[in-house]
């Protein structure tokens, strides 16, 4: 299954010429109050040719601290007061630790051309 982007959209940023003025504004305050992107993986092994590793869970960091994580499969969701305190619940057996990757903040914002009533 690929993604396919809405046909409905346009890139928004400040360097966007077609954008208004108030379009640049909401796209710059969306970016300033996203919450930060993590994976929770779950990794095995030690050394470049000897561990493996899988991403168990995904989740949002909001400003105050607080995490709302959801794990692949759908049917574990969870809201820790931070991030870091989900490692516990997705630590395996033995040999499998828990961590967490962040994604890079975002730079870009994309207003899509619909609207609700």
């Amino acid at each position: 299954m690929s993604v396919v982007p809405s046909p409905n959209f346009r890139q928004a940023t400040s360097q966007a010429p077609a954008s208004s003025p108030f379009e640049q504004e909401l796209c710059g305050l969306v970016i300033d109050a996203a919450p930060r992107l993590f994976a929770v993986v779950q990794v095995c092994g030690e050394g470049p040719l000897g561990a493996d590793g899988w991403v168990v869970a995904w989740g949002l960091a909001e400003e105050s601290g607080a995490a709302h994580v959801t794990g692949v499969d759908g049917r574990t969701r969870m809201t820790l007061a931070s991030p870091e305190r989900v490692l516990r619940f997705f630590a395996g057996p033995p040999g499998v630790s828990a961590r967490l990757v962040w994604l890079a903040q975002p730079g870009a914002a994309v207003l899509d051309e619909a609207e609700a009533a």
